[in-house]
């Protein structure tokens, strides 16, 4: 009775690190991603992980200590899934400085997969890097690592590290040096277009710039978009070894002393 109490018990401690994760996972976390087929993901993999990896029996005094225990398993599993999905987010910061360069930031479209109102190139991006991640199966590599955190970070002794805002100064600043990275080449072909409207300003000045400008940087941006859509799998490795960088780091800040 006593085993089956202990299981029990860390059984608990795994799902809720898991659910954790799975729910600010990249592409497990999507809005679209029903409910139940969460829950039940995370069920599953942790009665799997309960009768497949060696677990030490897990010590506490009263309820309040597992209750601070199951705390500390959320916040670990959340802490690997959110560092590793914040990289996502670089592709909509780069998609709206596109669309801020060619005319469209003015267009907003509600994004399906996280709720949030964004600009038509966000979505193309945010839509092509996931579906690459699904054909390279990425997302299995997130799965193996949520497993393998269990040997490295045992039940119960995850240590949350106050230097985790450093690990957030460093993504910022990968944040925008991949976004602009990213717009470059827009941003280019834009300076150029605006460079030749202000000659043409000055040589022709009766003719209004402002009708042919607008129309002429949005052929310009759409043409450009044409050109640079093979870049999208480099741009997608671009965001996947960032996700991969920030995951491994916000575990070894988890392992503690």
């Amino acid at each position: 009775m006593k085993l089956i109490e202990q299981d029990f018990v860390i059984l608990l401690l795994i799902i809720v690190r898991i659910t954790g994760f799975i729910y600010t996972a990249p592409f497990f976390s999507l809005k679209n991603v029903p409910f139940r087929v969460k829950t039940g993901l995370a069920i599953f993999l942790s009665i799997i992980l309960l009768m497949t990896v060696s677990h030490e029996p897990v010590e506490y005094t009263s309820l309040l200590a597992y209750t601070v225990l199951i705390v500390k398993e959320v916040l670990v599993g959340a802490i690997m899934g959110f560092f590793a999905n914040i990289a996502y987010h670089i592709v909509s910061f780069a998609g709206q400085l596109i669309d801020m360069e060619i005319g469209f930031s003015m267009v907003q479209t509600l994004d399906p997969m996280t709720n949030i109102q964004t600009t038509i190139t966000s979505n193309l991006y945010g839509y092509l890097v996931i579906l690459i991640m699904l054909v390279t199966k990425l997302h299995h590599y997130f799965l193996k690592a949520i497993i393998d955190s269990f040997q490295v970070i045992p039940i119960g002794k995850g240590y949350l590290n106050p230097n985790l805002y450093q690990l957030m100064m460093q993504f910022i600043t990968d944040y925008f040096i991949i976004g602009f990275r990213i717009t470059l080449p827009i941003f280019a072909a834009i300076l150029v277009t605006n460079t030749v409207l202000a000659i043409l300003a000055k040589v022709a000045p009766n003719m209004n710039m402002f009708v042919i400008g607008l129309q002429l940087k949005i052929f310009v941006g759409i043409f450009i978009l044409v050109l640079i859509v093979e870049m999208v799998p480099s741009v997608a490795d671009f965001i996947f070894n960032e996700m991969i960088d920030m995951l491994r780091a916000s575990v070894e800040l988890l392992i503690g002393d």
